[in-house]
């Protein structure tokens, strides 16, 4: 299948990066480099490109995509979490843009064989990095019931959690669950006739919920943002696009304690902690997709870009 990815935002993330033609650029969600190519565009010989993503087959597809720019690309398979690794081995000691487009790629979600739909009857997979061992059917077949309902709960934020993580331990008890359309029939059974009636896929909310599990999405984040600040020349920026609530609200609230990160009391006359702001937030609301765009590509509508720049030392 080819590489095929419906870039949101697009116009808005390069623009929010404001690119010096002889900066140093990193994207920690290369995926098919379909934002990647419009930087690299920007950049002249003394710039770099540092791309980076823990899916091979998104790696393959960049590296054809990106090979016009030569020797200017640089291209890493790792996670993001690891990002300032790769700049120490690379000898890149700051930067002038860091890129984040988290969540799920369109070829993820279109490729069936990758397990992350719900759309299609096909093995529990939903790796984004496909050398690891565990995957969505070790969750759903040995996680307990107390700790299937507690990730559907925090990470699908779905109000039947209880009932589907007894529904799911139940069914297994017959049987192990080995695909995504018997995990979807336990799902639909813990969920009121009414309700399937009226919202989206029922399967929606706990197929996130193990997917971020699995791919420690929220943990990742939040251990990251900060060293990605750190490591920004002044004037430098971070540019990160959510798509649910839960990683928006760990950008929002890292963003505003890299830019006042003062933990004084309320009551206190002067700053007696000594911490420093990092920067300031670009923009207090978050960018949204344009209607235009939303028409265009449903996936974009709960899309959101924060921006973060780095001040002088």
């Amino acid at each position: 299948m080819e590489f095929k990815h419906r870039y949101v935002l697009k116009d808005e993330k390069i623009e929010s990066l404001n690119i010096k033609p002889d900066g140093y650029y990193v994207d920690g969600t290369l995926g098919g480099a379909g934002h990647a190519y419009e930087v690299c565009k920007k950049l002249n010989q003394k710039g770099r490109f540092i791309g980076i993503d823990q899916d091979g087959e998104a790696i393959e597809a960049a590296k054809k995509r990106l090979e016009p720019f030569g020797d200017t690309v640089t291209i890493v398979r790792s996670n993001y979490v690891d990002m300032m690794s790769v700049l120490d081995n690379l000898g890149i000691e700051k930067v002038d843009g860091i890129v984040l487009d988290l969540g799920v790629s369109s070829y993820q979600l279109d490729n069936a064989m990758r397990g992350f739909t719900y759309r299609e009857d096909v093995p529990l997979d939903m790796r984004m990095d496909q050398r690891k061992d565990k995957t969505a059917r070790n969750i759903v077949n040995e996680y307990s019931e107390q700790e299937l309902y507690r990730i559907i709960r925090d990470y699908g934020e779905d109000k039947f959690a209880k009932n589907i993580a007894k529904h799911i331990v139940r069914g297994r008890k017959e049987k192990p669950i080995e695909t995504t359309g018997e995990l979807i029939e336990l799902i639909k059974a813990a969920i009121p006739m009414k309700v399937r009636a009226v919202g989206g896929h029922p399967a929606k909310k706990t197929f996130q919920a193990i997917r971020i599990e699995l791919n420690g999405e929220l943990d990742v984040l939040t251990r990251s943002i900060d060293a990605m600040i750190d490591r920004l020349n002044p004037g430098g920026r971070l540019s990160i696009i959510t798509f649910h609530s839960l990683e928006d609200r760990i950008v929002k609230n890292k963003f505003k304690e890299n830019e006042n990160p003062c933990i004084c009391p309320p009551e206190f006359p002067v700053c007696v902690c000594k911490r420093k702001s990092k920067g300031k937030v670009v923009s207090r609301k978050p960018i949204l997709p344009s209607d235009e765009e939303i028409r265009e590509n449903k996936r974009s509508k709960s899309a959101k870009l924060r921006v973060f720049e780095r001040i002088g030392e």
